[in-house]
């Protein structure tokens, strides 16, 4: 099962940061298409990212997932970049600026139609929207719940607070509303949980740390990264601690021994546990599972 803790992002016109970012150890990297490369260069930059994505990965025994961010679905360049880089080693597309349910509905015939076309597994292919407006967050809950291939939401909050004309603070409690929007709209359509901003003060792995907590604490279920260092900080923020992997292990095994005795309520620690703390205890091992698998 594949992780989804980090997600690195590496400019496609930039041989120097592709050929090593998938060495970086983010659990996916995204071959940028957008913001990272200029007008003049899009078009060129599909052949880059498209080679990139066929090399062999490097060995080991992490699988890392190739990811590609498209320009937005609104852009010259939208249609054209999916026409270039659905193909063999593409893993997945990240589709920013997504605003209504009707452009990912859009967006995901076009890719089952391409991979039809080009005899890929249908479905095959993951599509992960970014909500990064006011409109998209007023529209999240409708986009998630559109009934396409999508699995799970990420948020962007560059865009969002420049078009909030909001202040993004290192503290970040301007967001609190549009993560707990993110996070309710996914749960509401059955989608995972989402994956959360890039943190822009790339020297403050501190800051990070803090950020990806609080995401974490939010629902969120990873972090998209801009610097090599910020993913060690993620992946084990989105990682459960020994403490926590201790502890969810002793709640299960003393809850199955109380009811095996006809309890459905004990006390543990100091804590009352019932069957929502043992659900939460469940999910914290099965997290430690799909971690070890994809490692």
């Amino acid at each position: 099962m594949p992780a989804y803790r980090s997600f690195l992002f590496a400019p496609g016109n930039h041989a120097r940061k592709v050929a090593k970012v998938f060495e970086c150890g983010a659990d996916n990297v995204i071959l940028d298409l957008e913001d990272a490369v200029a007008k003049a260069e899009k078009v060129a930059t599909r052949a880059l990212v498209v080679e990139a994505l066929q090399r062999p990965r490097p060995s080991g025994t992490k699988r890392v997932g190739g990811y590609v961010r498209v320009n937005g679905f609104h852009t010259e360049f939208c249609y054209g970049d999916a026409v270039a880089v659905i193909g063999p080693g593409l893993d997945g597309i990240i589709l920013p600026m997504v605003e209504r349910s009707e452009q990912i509905m859009a967006f995901d015939w076009l890719v089952g139609s391409l991979e039809r076309e080009r005899g890929l597994p249908p479905g095959g292919i993951d599509i992960i929207p970014i909500i990064e407006t006011g409109k998209g967050i007023a529209n999240a809950r409708a986009i998630a719940a559109a009934g396409t291939r999508v699995k799970r939401m990420a948020f962007g909050a560059g865009d969002y607070t420049l078009d909030m004309n909001m202040e993004w603070t290192r503290g970040e409690s301007e967001l609190e509303h549009a993560r707990a929007e993110m996070a309710v709209a996914s749960r509401a359509a059955g989608l995972e949980a989402p994956i959360d901003t890039v943190w822009v003060h790339i020297k403050d792995l501190d800051g990070i740390a803090a950020s990806a907590k609080r995401a974490r604490q939010l629902g969120f279920q990873g972090k998209m990264c801009i610097y090599p260092p910020q993913v060690e900080v993620v992946n084990r923020a989105f990682t459960p601690t020994e403490e926590e992997i201790a502890f969810a292990r002793r709640v299960v095994a003393a809850f199955e021994k109380a009811e095996r005795e006809g309890s459905s309520s004990i006390q543990l620690d100091g804590f009352f546990i019932d069957y929502p703390i043992v659900y939460k205890a469940q999910r914290t091992l099965d997290a430690v599972r799909a971690t070890e698998e994809a490692t």
